[in-house]
């Protein structure tokens, strides 16, 4: 796995040394170039700095990312797993043309222009996947994660960021959380860890379960 903590931050060691997705920071070590993993910017690294425990991602592992955006996180998940495979689903055409441009330039990224609230669509193109991650800042952001879930092996890894603010404005992000909780066990997942991740990401929480 190529996270490292340099200057107690996290860093990706660079696909494609010299190149930058997002303007961020370089650094070498020992001749090896590593990408500055923002936590302000991406959940999954504000996931880790927040001591997140939970981190399946191996250098050929397959997953899903649903709610790729422009693809900040993609590209240092296709930092982490050279060998493996990143289907990324955006529904939005700005950002997804952002992503694509990545993509171009990244082997392991499959980008995937849909609507994840219709895995049907591109099920098929996806097949099974080891680790299932969404970041969709939508009110039935867990109804989605659950409607893709089928995609996920047994046994498999599963990170939902959840935005409270998005699914009940007026609800405490806790009791957003709790109620969130609870839909995912009622669907068969168990939680592994449930981690907050203020002060990076406000009323933000990840949700890591297994099938």
């Amino acid at each position: 796995m190529s996270v490292s903590g340099l200057d107690s931050k996290p860093y990706t060691r660079n696909l494609i040394p010299g190149e930058s997705v997002c303007w961020e920071v370089h650094r070498k070590l020992n001749g090896i170039e590593y990408r500055y993993w923002d936590p302000n910017r991406s959940k999954l690294a504000a996931f880790l700095v927040s001591r997140g425990k939970t981190f399946p991602f191996e250098v050929k592992s397959t997953v899903l990312y649903l709610g790729a955006a422009n693809g900040t996180t993609v590209s240092h998940i296709s930092d982490i797993l050279p060998d493996g495979r990143i289907f990324a689903v955006e529904v939005a055409k700005n950002p997804f043309r952002e992503l694509l441009a990545i993509a171009e330039k990244r082997g392991n990224i499959i980008p995937i222009l849909e609507d994840a609230n219709h895995p049907e669509i591109y099920e098929r193109l996806v097949g099974q996947v080891e680790i299932m991650y969404q970041d969709i800042s939508q009110r039935n952001q867990t109804e989605i994660f659950i409607r893709n879930s089928g995609m996920l092996k047994p046994g498999g890894t599963g990170y939902l960021m959840v935005k409270a603010r998005c699914i009940d404005v007026t609800a405490s992000p806790t009791r957003t959380f709790e109620q969130c909780g609870m839909e995912l066990e009622s669907a068969g997942f168990k939680t592994v860890e449930m981690v907050k991740l203020d002060p990076y990401q406000k009323d933000h929480a990840a949700f890591v379960v297994r099938k």
